[in-house]
């Protein structure tokens, strides 16, 4: 049995100086045919002449001599010429416990950021607080079950007590109503709530089914639908009645949809397999509105429709939009005898798809409110020269009185 003792001492020029003591060798001339253990331990050796070591080399049951490839090593430590880079030759060596430490990873405290998207307008908020920087909507608001009437401020745990007095309320105003002598039709039909983007992405679409369901719970909640007001039950609209407003080509890109799991027109216009439908059932509800509503059955309506159609042309979808819901309604109006038809859009985005469809038609005035500014803003058409032809078209649109109104 042997021992030798290595000093390991600070850094000098990029090397290590290490000293040797040797308290017994105990090695003979046959090679190293036993086993080192407890090689490079931690224990602190003392030398003769009393100065610690910081590294204790055990050679203990070995038989013979070391090899010719580790005596340098030891050579070297004795000399105190052994560098790094020897270590890393010799690494067996020096290895503590033989111990495989490459899985090993540094300890790390991971610290979430809260983030939460506002139920109303989807701003995105960062941080532990409950009311959006945008709209001043609560996180947890009632939005989606009361619309209008739930307190933008306050959570959702506080609307059981106006739900049951609205409630109330609403029976009573029901019972002595009926539906024959409803002035208001509204349509709407739970199927339009399948349209949405399967994709997920970091921020919610500003066009998804929240914005439909908050607008229900608000009538629903006033009692208005169901209720006070005319049903009016959505159907599909045929592919007759989409050619007079669209190409063929457009209407078969919309159907091929209903074959996809996900896909999109534009990167902001996207459609799953229940859009096609879903936009057979919004313009086939705006055209029975409209045609109703001529008939002087009610005296005006609602449709609460999606997805929206004042961005889609003649031949392409853009803009959230697949079908010209407004463009089918007029069309539905004039084929049950209107000859007139005024289109008032009200939006912040121009409605070009509507402006293309109606350019050539006199007998349909389109008038747009939007923001625009200089073309900068999307879509970037709606100039404020875009007016008529002539003033010979206004007068004639306005000289025989405004039938309808969309």
């Amino acid at each position: 049995m042997g021992s030798e003792t290595i000093k390991t001492g600070r850094l000098a020029n990029g090397e290590a100086q290490k000293s040797v003591h040797k308290e017994k060798r105990g090695l003979s001339s046959n090679g190293m045919n036993g086993k080192h253990e407890n090689l490079g331990s931690n224990r602190a050796g003392t030398s003769s002449s009393g100065e610690d070591y910081d590294l204790m080399m055990n050679t203990g049951d070995v038989d013979g001599n070391l090899d010719g490839d580790i005596e340098p090593v030891f050579k070297k430590a004795r000399q105190g010429d052994l560098t790094f880079q020897d270590i890393h030759d010799k690494g067996d060596l020096f290895d503590e416990d033989d111990e495989d430490d490459s899985d090993w990873e540094p300890v790390q405290k991971h610290v979430e950021l809260i983030k939460w998207f506002c139920v109303n307008c989807t701003m995105v908020n960062l941080g532990d607080g409950v009311i959006c920087d945008l709209c001043g909507e609560h996180k947890d608001s009632g939005i989606l079950r009361l619309g209008y009437f739930a307190s933008p401020s306050s959570q959702d745990a506080g609307c059981s007590e106006l739900e049951s007095e609205m409630k109330g309320k609403n029976k009573e105003m029901h019972s002595q109503l009926s539906a024959s002598n409803s002035l208001t039709a509204i349509g709407f039909d739970e199927r339009m709530l399948l349209h949405s983007e399967v994709q997920m992405k970091s921020h919610p679409h500003p066009e998804r089914s929240d914005r439909l369901r908050a607008i229900a719970a608000s009538l629903a909640t006033a009692g208005l639908f169901p209720g006070r007001c005319y049903p009016i039950s959505a159907r599909e609209i045929t592919r007759e009645e989409l050619q007079m407003v669209h190409s063929l080509e457009h209407i078969q890109d919309v159907e091929l949809t209903s074959h996809i799991f996900s896909s999109y027109f534009t990167p902001d216009t996207y459609a799953n397999e229940h859009s096609a439908c879903a936009a057979r059932l919004a313009a086939g509800l705006c055209a029975d509105l409209a045609s109703t509503i001529f008939s002087g059955r009610v005296k005006n309506g609602f449709a609460m429709v999606r997805p929206p159609g004042h961005h889609a042309g003649i031949r392409e979808a853009m803009g959230f939009c697949l079908h010209n819901n407004a463009a089918v309604a007029v069309l539905a109006a004039q084929a049950a005898g209107a000859k007139k038809v005024l289109i008032v859009d009200w939006d912040v985005h121009h409605g070009n798809g509507t402006q293309e469809i109606f350019d050539q038609n006199k007998s349909v005035l389109y008038i747009s409110l939007h923001r625009h500014e200089g073309g900068k803003f999307y879509p970037g058409t709606g100039f404020a020269n875009e007016v008529f032809d002539s003033s010979h078209h206004l007068l004639y649109f306005l000289k025989g009185g405004l039938r309808l109104l969309i």
